[in-house]
């Protein structure tokens, strides 16, 4: 697929679904659904081990999974909108640049390709090339890395994602919480735990061609670790 000033124009709605698949990846739902296994099926394991009843544990474990998803996705939606925020910036700038002196922004990008490898003519044949197309495209390319800019609802969006896929994981240990006898819900909520992180882990492995076993061990021990000294903490407070 190619890229940058000379790829096909792609519409609004073509763009834009390339940024919801980026946000919705496997790898990046799971990060954020095994957050809300671990975060809330920690915060669980702590309770219990304290000698909490039903209603406390349900309480916390929806406190927990509305308190997640909020703070997963307001810290995903403020980290895109700065970055957003920053693009636009470089973007204005370029403009400017470009408005006030666009030869020297021409010597600049021709500059570049020699940079690549090109000789001086051929480079400034290039960068004229380019530049005769979408000069500002051109510059933002190949001086700042910006092929697409973030549109203004994707931070919203990318926000919303990371929250749903966060109460997606959450939601294994709060329904054991509601259906599981309290005198066994310690070893269920591991159990049913352990085996959503490997579920997870599997998919986000395949579809993003890492190894799953690595990811299957880090992520399991992560979520075991938390579990087991959620317990002890809560156990040792009683």
């Amino acid at each position: 697929m190619i890229d940058g000033p000379l790829a096909p124009r792609r519409s609004a709605w073509s763009r834009a679904r390339y940024r919801m698949r980026r946000t919705s990846s496997p790898r990046s739902w799971a990060v954020d659904a095994n957050d809300g296994i671990i975060g809330t099926a920690g915060l669980l394991e702590g309770f219990a081990g304290a000698g909490a009843g039903d209603s406390v544990l349900m309480t916390a474990a929806c406190a927990a999974t509305i308190a997640g998803s909020l703070a997963v996705g307001g810290a995903k939606w403020a980290e895109d909108a700065a970055e957003r925020d920053a693009e636009t910036h470089i973007i204005d700038e370029e403009r400017a640049q470009l408005a006030a002196a666009p030869d020297d922004e021409l010597a600049e990008l021709a500059a570049y390709w020699e940079t690549k490898g090109l000789d001086p003519a051929t480079a400034a044949a290039a960068a004229a090339q380019l530049s005769a197309r979408d000069a500002l495209a051109a510059q933002l390319e190949y001086e700042h890395g910006i092929v697409r800019p973030i549109p203004a609802w994707h931070p919203a969006w990318a926000g919303l994602s990371s929250s749903l896929a966060y109460v997606s994981g959450a939601i294994v240990p709060l329904v054991l919480t509601v259906s599981v006898p309290v005198g066994v819900e310690v070893w269920a909520i591991a159990i049913a735990v352990i085996a959503s992180l490997v579920l997870t882990s599997v998919i986000a492995g395949r579809r993003s061609h890492i190894s799953v076993r690595r990811l299957i061990v880090r992520t399991v021990l992560v979520g075991a670790a938390t579990m087991l000294i959620s317990y002890l903490v809560g156990a040792l407070l009683l």
